[in-house]
Parts: structure tokens; sequence; C-alpha cells
């Protein structure tokens, strides 16, 4: 049980780290939905937090974090991505790292790493995303809305 409250203080941190640098004028959050297909067969879907900072007119730097529901519900974890996005008009491409923190399968810690891009259509942002999780390949859907 100790290692499920560390896990949890950490989402948490990181969370609140990324909304205090966020500057109001030039910040955005949003809810994410995910699903994604990983290597041999298993699936997952996510619901995550999100925020993001600007760097300049077409770059931002942010993060998400959330819950996590892997294979037929057994599963469940933590993603915690940091994340890069470059905005080409209507258009976005993200790369993503992170740790996952799995919690019901022996509370273990995965390596995530992906490319992601898509549309940004007013207050939703509609896209996919591929990389890794430790040694398994993802290819997944995602489904965002500014707050």
């Amino acid at each position: 049980m100790p290692a499920r409250n560390t896990i949890l203080l950490v989402a948490i941190v990181v969370l609140v780290g990324v909304f205090g640098f966020a500057r109001p004028a030039r910040a955005s959050a949003n809810l994410g939905l995910g699903a994604d297909w990983i290597k041999d067969g298993h699936g997952e879907f996510n619901l995550t937090l999100g925020a993001d900072s600007f760097l300049t007119h077409g770059l931002s730097i942010g993060g998400r974090a959330g819950v996590a529901f892997f294979g037929d519900g057994h599963d469940m974890g933590i993603p915690v991505d940091f994340r890069l996005r470059l905005h080409v008009q209507r258009i976005y491409f993200e790369g993503l790292v992170g740790p996952w923190f799995l919690v019901d399968s022996g509370d273990r810690l995965l390596f995530h790493a992906a490319f992601g891009f898509g549309i940004e259509s007013g207050r939703v942002d509609f896209g996919l995303e591929v990389g890794r999780l430790e040694r398994s390949t993802l290819l997944g859907l995602r489904l965002a809305f500014r707050i």
C-alpha cells in the first residue's frame, strides 16, 4: 500500500508542477480520452488531465497525467507524460515521454515514449499516437477537450 501512495503523490506533484509553470495568458488545460492497442493483443483505455504553456507562437510544452485501465480490467495504471507540441495552423505534432506506473500488477514502473499528430478544431483535439510502452509497440487514438 505505501508504494501506491507514493505513485499517487508523484502524479499529483507532476500535475501541480505543470499547472504551476503554465502562464495563464498563453496556457491551456484539457481533459483527454485515449484508447491504445498494445503489441501482443492487449488494449488500454485512459482518462487524462493535461496542461500546456506556449513557449512561442507555434510551440508549447506541458504534460498530462491520469488513470489507465489495461486488458480485461485487472490492471490499472497512472500514465504521466511530458509533452512538447508543435502547432502548425490547425495541425499538431507532439513528442511525449514519461513514466507509467502500474498499480495492480506489482507496482511496476514502465517507460513510455511516443510521437503524436492530429487536428485542433476549436475546443477539441483529435489525433493518433505511435510509440513504445516499455518493450511493446503502442498505437492509439486520442481525443481531448480544452477546459
